[in-house]
Parts: C-alpha cells; structure tokens; sequence
C-alpha cells in the first residue's frame, strides 16, 4: 500500500500540485488521470522520489519514503517495478540481458539462479521463445511484455506503470491490460498507472485519481465513475457522442437489473468501509 498525504509541489511561483492525499492499495490498478498538465505525471514522480515534494508524504507500506536518506530509499526501491512508456529496452541487448539487468544490478543470486528467475518471468508474460532475440526484432506489443518481465523479475511489492499502452493497437492494449491486472493480483503487488487510454480505465480502474490543474479533482472506481456528476470529470471521460452513449447503455445495462440499487449501494458501502480502514 502506498499512502499519499497532503502533497505539495512546485516549481518557482508555479504550483503543480496542491494538497494531495490518496491511498493506493495493494492487490489493486490504482489508476491517475487528467489532462495534459494537470499534475499527473508530477505526482507519480514525486511517489517514486523522482522529484522531491515541497511538502507533505508519501508513505510506503507505513515507511516515510520522503523522510529516508539515499540507502534507505535504496532499499525501497528494489521493491519497485517500473515499466516506461517507451519500454526502455537496451538495443545492444537481447531480450534475456535486458530482463536480467535489475537482478545483475540488485541480486547477489548466482548465475544459474538469476537466468532461472529470468525464464520463469518470461515465460509469465508467453515470450518463452523470444529470449535470445533483440528489441529491434520483436513488435512493439512484445517490447511491452519484455518490459513487464524486467519490472517484475525482482518480485516487487510496487509497479509504476508510465501510460502502457501508447504506440499499441487497440487489441493489443487489451492484452497488455489483463497481463498487468492479472500479474498485481497475483502477486497483490500495489499497481500505479498513469494513463490516458479510456479502455484501461473502463475495464482496469479499481481505483482511480483525476487530477484537474494540481488538485484530486475526483477519486472512485470504474463502476462509480458511470453515475458520476463530476462535470469535469465526465467532460474528460465522455468527450465525444461515441463515449456518452457507451456510458448512457452502460447506465442502462445496469438499470436492467432488478437489483441494481442494492448493488451498487453494496458496492459503495465496502467502498466507504475500505477508505475508513485505511485511514
């Protein structure tokens, strides 16, 4: 779990981000939304200590990570995964040398044991026989499981996700989606993704943050954000007729049930009951 509080950054007479506070839970797609500048990308940075914050915490798993020195962040961040926009790969490196290199960079473990870990990852993410090939001759919705593979090869309790899906085509997007959704409830790893892809937050967002000109504008899930009266919330979601009338039948869908109060009152009930256990 990682825990957010009353964040504030900024740069010279600029404030980026104001007054912050979320909670993003273990064993969950904690997704962080918004428009180009509204603060997103600055917040992300500041969880991973990227950018330090002018004040406020970020806590992991109940440590403060803003209050450690170089060694103790050290130790916190090889518990992290981190998968780039880009996917980052080495070029002069095959697939296996790339997924290896946090575990040649963190790991003590003997040769045999690291190109074990690295096959098992591999084979995770079905790229069992890509091993020996180099980025320039996979496709790029490979390069992205090449990707998850090295940011998960140390078995972090943490993954930052960098918008994932940019470049892909729709079909692979989805695939790259349930990869990530399966894989942190595998291993109950506190997923932060920051995205602008409306697919991942339809079908991805256990929880999810909109951030609007430096401030938690909205916060819910993807069920709620269909009934939300957020005006700058639905403008940035449904920004075109094709998407308010995918939520109006989603809406829709969910009226057809006979139950449908019950349950989406069952389902903001645990909401409200899992917030207050946090705090």
């Amino acid at each position: 779990m990682i825990e957010l509080l009353n964040i504030k950054k900024g740069f010279g007479d600029k404030e980026i981000l104001k007054d912050v506070t979320a909670t993003m839970a273990a064993g969950k797609i904690n997704l962080i939304i918004g428009s180009s500048g509204s603060g997103k990308t600055v917040l992300m940075k500041c969880i991973v200590g990227l950018i330090e914050v002018d004040s406020g915490k970020v806590l992991y798993s109940g440590q403060d990570f803003t209050a450690m020195d170089n060694h103790q962040r050290k130790e916190i961040r090889k518990e992290i995964g981190m998968l780039f926009q880009g996917s980052a790969l080495f070029d002069s490196m095959t697939v296996e040398q790339n997924v290896m290199f946090p575990l040649d960079m963190f790991s003590s473990e003997r040769l045999r044991d690291k190109k074990k870990r690295v096959q098992e990852v591999l084979d995770r993410v079905n790229l069992n026989e890509a091993g020996k090939k180099f980025p320039a001759e996979i496709s790029g919705g490979m390069k992205k499981r090449v990707g998850i593979a090295r940011a998960i090869v140390l078995n972090p309790k943490y993954l930052f996700c960098d918008e994932p899906n940019s470049g892909l085509d729709p079909q692979t997007s989805l695939v790259i989606d349930k990869l990530i959704k399966e894989l942190t409830v595998e291993y109950n790893i506190t997923t932060v993704m920051n995205t602008h892809d409306m697919n991942t937050v339809m079908e991805s967002g256990d929880h999810i943050v909109y951030m609007f000109e430096g401030k938690k504008q909205w916060e819910g899930n993807n069920e709620e954000i269909i009934f939300s009266k957020d005006k700058r919330l639905n403008d940035f979601i449904f920004a075109s007729e094709f998407l308010q009338d995918a939520k109006e039948m989603r809406q829709m869908e969910v009226f057809k049930d006979k139950n449908w109060r019950d349950k989406l009152k069952a389902s903001n009930d645990q909401l409200d009951a899992d917030r207050e256990e946090k705090r």
